[in-house]
């Protein structure tokens, strides 16, 4: 668009946001007065988790919230505060903050990630803090493409396809401890703050409007790719590399299916060593589970282990009254993930559908017995938890 071309009204803006309506058309039921109307919910997220990126300058980086527990599109996982921004991998950055108490906070740089104003693109480095010199708990810590020859600090090379990079910071326990603070500059520029012109507005409200079709797009992908190829109550492996996911991290990822009076045991063993690992349900549409109010996701610290070593979790509509309960919220049908992060091995997890009277009968016997009073104790923990963690 140049200045002379007519700028976007209103109407035009809505006219491509009403483009998104064609997604109903992958729904196995376009009929079905509920799915329609959680595409519209995804949708609307989807909008409002772009306005965070689209006005995004690479020359004034800040991180943002991606995702979060309210904005919990594409399997957003609930033991992360993520955070991200668009960044010029030609450029020099200083990042600095404090680590905090996680388990870990890691920088994903890729060359295009699920933002409005860029395409997705491959990873192309991942900075972990632990590797890097901390004084006091705090970083400081120089990004280019070489390091310059008076540099006594820390230094990571930044590749110039890089485009945005992409904080994670991981907690077992929620609440518990100090948050990472960060910050990121550009320093090859000085600080030059500008207002848009209109013709660079339009081409971002642009974009933005047509986000949410991309966006859903991607995620209804998700689930209808893993139903196509056969991966329903069964589950697939996936590394994500250089495609947005963790690095050194196995995943393994499927649909779940319940019939009435059906449960699903999930059943693994744990390796040796893992840095970290959780399990966690998402809805058809590729969202998070509300994991505040639910237990619809279990992590290394919170999981029950038992006797043998074994993980066993149950997936289903009703509380079978277990302490590794995985509650759908309501959907008979959706995905689940589970994740093993710098582990000595990737174990893959064993899923048999059951009745669900006998649920306890598949169990080991020393299985305790949760009461609802008991469930309701765990889940105001977890909401208190939940809140007390930074997640914007």
């Amino acid at each position: 668009m140049t200045t002379s071309d007519p700028l976007p009204g209103w109407g035009d803006y809505l006219a491509i946001l009403g483009q998104a309506d064609g997604l109903l058309d992958t729904l196995a039921d376009r009929d079905d007065p509920l799915a329609r109307q959680e595409v519209y919910r995804l949708l609307f997220l989807a909008l409002a988790s772009g306005f965070n990126s689209a006005f995004m300058d690479p020359d004034l980086p800040d991180f943002t919230p991606a995702v979060s527990n309210v904005l919990n599109g594409v399997g957003t996982n609930p033991d992360f505060i993520y955070a991200g921004t668009l960044i010029d991998g030609t450029g020099q950055y200083r990042l600095s903050g404090e680590r905090g108490d996680g388990l870990f906070l890691l920088f994903d740089f890729v060359a295009g990630g699920l933002y409005v104003t860029e395409q997705r693109g491959v990873s192309v480095g991942t900075l972990d803090i632990d590797k890097c010199t901390l004084v006091d708990g705090c970083f400081d810590i120089l990004l280019s493409g070489e390091r310059p020859m008076d540099h006594q600090g820390d230094w990571f090379r930044l590749d110039p396809r890089a485009r945005t990079v992409m904080a994670r910071q991981a907690s077992y326990e929620w609440g518990a401890g100090r948050e990472a603070r960060i910050a990121i500059e550009r320093i090859d520029r000085p600080i030059a703050p500008r207002r848009l012109e209109a013709d660079e507005v339009a081409r971002r409200l642009k974009l933005l409007a047509a986000f949410p079709e991309r966006f859903a797009g991607f995620a209804m992908g998700y689930g209808a790719g893993q139903r196509s190829r056969g991966f329903v109550n069964r589950l697939e492996h996936d590394d994500w590399a250089g495609r947005g996911g963790v690095a050194n991290q196995h995943y393994y990822q499927g649909i779940f299916r319940l019939a009435p009076g059906e449960a699903l045991i999930v059943e693994t063993e744990i390796p040796e060593q893992v840095r970290y690992w959780n399990i966690q349900l998402n809805d058809p549409l590729w969202n998070a589970i509300d994991w505040i109010n639910r237990q619809s996701s279990l992590n290394g610290g919170q999981a029950v282990l038992d006797s043998d070593g074994k993980f066993r979790a149950v997936i289903a509509l009703e509380d079978p009254g277990v302490p590794n309960w995985l509650d759908p919220g309501g959907h008979a049908e959706g995905s689940l993930m589970l994740r093993w992060t710098e582990a000595s091995s990737g174990p893959e997890p064993k899923l048999t559908i059951v009745p669900t009277a006998s649920v306890r009968e598949r169990l080991p016997p020393e299985t305790a017995v949760v009461t609802p009073a008991m469930r309701q104790d765990a889940l105001r923990k977890r909401r208190r938890g939940a809140q007390l963690r930074r997640r914007w």
